[in-house]
């Protein structure tokens, strides 16, 4: 694989909140999108993802409760649980999942 900058690359994107597949590990997909201080409709997946910022804020309302991920760190969404962005979340986002 070669030398990805993550947010180099999402911020080529035409299209914020739209991922573009980077690559492959074993059966994890690799994917970066750009974040821009809008909010982002509740989905639930039968999979599970995980959600790095590699820069900005994620936030993130997980059932009742808020979540903050800050750049470096990573949030697992467990398969079936219904996760929404909330307004103010910017940055480069990498996921992860099958």
């Amino acid at each position: 694989m070669p030398l990805l900058d993550f947010s180099t690359i999402a911020a080529q994107l035409p299209d914020s909140w739209k991922s573009t597949r980077l690559g492959q590990v074993g059966p994890a997909r690799i994917k970066v999108l750009r974040m821009d201080e809008q909010a982002y409709e509740e989905e639930t997946h039968d999979y599970n993802e995980g959600l790095l910022v590699i820069d900005g804020q994620l936030r993130l309302s997980v059932g009742d409760q808020a979540v903050w991920v800050n750049a470096g760190q990573m949030y697992l969404v467990e398969a079936g649980v219904a996760h929404a962005v909330a307004a103010g979340s910017h940055g480069t986002l990498v996921i992860v999942d099958t």
